[in-house]
């Protein structure tokens, strides 16, 4: 399916989506209160079949966070990315670990790294760092660190 086919396809399943030109894969933008459903279609929709996340992470831009998901069809072939604005006092967003399992691991390095709370994940602790960071979100931008004097 090409890119415009994919777009056609997205604004029948969610109309509010809104895309970004230029880059390797076709960029989605979709609010976070429609993201688990719209993943569900994703993932569900015989004409999509996104049954691979392989890349799932945050950026910090100062004024909110946004979250990147890189989805891929292995029957089809197809490629897109979805970014979620999020609040960056109060990041959260639904976890879709029970749509694709990669997820699993991937919101929880999120949730340790940038703070952002998945709803309904079912373990949702540090993974990477030790008892008492949590809280500290290192990847974030107003980090500091004063043992090591990092500030990003």
């Amino acid at each position: 399916m090409s890119g415009e086919e994919l777009k056609i396809k997205i604004i029948q399943l969610l109309p509010s989506a809104t895309f970004e030109e230029g880059g390797e894969f076709l960029n989605i933008n979709v609010e976070a209160k429609d993201w688990l459903a719209f993943a569900k279609q994703l993932r569900n929709e015989e004409a999509l079949f996104f049954d691979y996340l392989f890349c799932l992470t945050c950026i910090d831009w100062n004024t909110h966070l946004t979250m990147v998901y890189h989805l891929t069809s292995t029957k089809f072939r197809h490629n897109i990315v979805v970014k979620i604005k999020l609040d960056r006092n109060n990041p959260e967003i639904e976890s879709v670990s029970q749509i694709w399992r990669t997820a699993d691991f991937h919101e929880r390095e999120v949730y340790e790294m940038f703070g952002v709370n998945f709803l309904n994940h079912p373990d949702l602790r540090l993974l990477i760092l030790p008892d008492g960071w949590e809280g500290k979100n290192p990847m974030r931008k107003d980090f500091e660190d004063p043992v090591n004097m990092i500030k990003l």
